[in-house]
């Protein structure tokens, strides 16, 4: 997909994210929007180098906060990268609950590309099919930060293997609906697969922070090692 050039105007944030409240609760929250407008503006001071990467974008309501943070922030030139199987959520594992069924959660890249057209965002790059098909050798070689919102276990687990050798030293991975309770009593543990994938990834002690919420956030965040072989 070629990704159209656009003037890369300061877009009011606030206004953004009100609107993303309102339109797009279902995916993005009063505590996500902040977290991750954080990690995006630590890139900038820390020159921190690579690409951002989404994987599991949905109607692309996290791209597009994203996309107009790295703008606000002077980052123009640092692409967005977007992958979803645009086909719903997969087949549960026996570690995921019976909670959604297969193929919930389906959009379609074309939703990604309006939204951002709406708010005269550039579009990123989106990379349609399943994460075991498309991360191996679509994902870019450095990534400077990465959003994780697989869902379930199999997909944290290829996400994590893909992802975290491309880190760029220093740059940070957030992995969504990753519920640690004895950090954090509040977080929503509804998807318990995403904390089991990364014990199995990471193994003990785990190197994932978690990132704590006003309301029931459930966030763990990876940082590349700065100077350490990855």
């Amino acid at each position: 997909m070629t990704v159209q050039s656009r003037p890369a105007s300061v877009l009011n944030l606030a206004k953004l994210r009100d609107w993303l409240l309102d339109h797009h609760g279902d995916t993005v929250d009063a505590d996500r929007l902040p977290a991750i407008r954080t990690e995006l503006e630590h890139l900038a001071t820390r020159q921190v180098a690579g690409a951002v990467v989404e994987l599991g974008c949905y109607q692309g309501a996290m791209a597009l906060w994203m996309r107009a943070v790295l703008d606000a922030t002077a980052q123009h030139e640092r692409p967005v990268h977007v992958y979803d199987s645009f086909q719903g959520l997969p087949e549960r594992s026996e570690q995921d609950p019976e909670l959604f069924p297969a193929g919930f959660l389906r959009a379609e890249p074309e939703q990604v590309l309006a939204l951002h057209d709406r708010w005269g965002r550039t579009p990123p790059v989106i990379h349609p099919g399943w994460f075991a098909d498309t991360l191996p050798d679509q994902l870019p070689d450095r990534i400077a930060f990465a959003y994780l919102d697989g869902d379930y276990y199999e997909s944290i687990r290829t996400c994590l293997t893909a992802c975290v050798p491309r880190m760029a030293p220093g740059g940070t991975l957030i992995v969504d609906d990753y519920a640690d309770l004895e950090a954090n009593p509040k977080a929503w543990n509804g998807l318990p697969g995403v904390k089991a994938a990364c014990e199995d990834y990471f193994c003990t002690p785990s190197p994932l922070e978690v990132i704590v919420g006003a309301g029931d956030l459930a966030f763990g965040r990876y940082t590349a090692p700065a100077r350490a072989e990855q």
